[in-house]
């Protein structure tokens, strides 16, 4: 089962990692906003709206790049 901490982050325009900051963990690019901020929240039944309303320095398009590329990722590890 692939996880979310092996998506291959790096491929993602929207989030960043700096072992410096937020314990390395991989962050909205330019914040400080976990990306399993995302999914615990969709988890929790917020909207991706609803998403960014609760966090400001995270836009939409990068939610829907994360979403997106998470879902290619789990994707491609399902066809392998």
């Amino acid at each position: 089962m692939t996880t979310q901490t092996d998506l291959g982050w790096a491929g993602c325009s929207a989030v960043e990692r700096d072992p410096q900051r937020v314990s390395g963990a991989w962050v909205f690019r330019g914040t400080r906003i976990p990306v399993a901020a995302l999914f615990e929240n969709l988890e929790d039944g917020v909207s991706l709206a609803e998403f960014v309303e609760l966090f400001p320095g995270v836009s939409l398009d990068q939610s829907r790049l994360v979403l997106e590329h998470a879902a290619r990722s789990t994707g491609a590890a399902a066809l392998a």
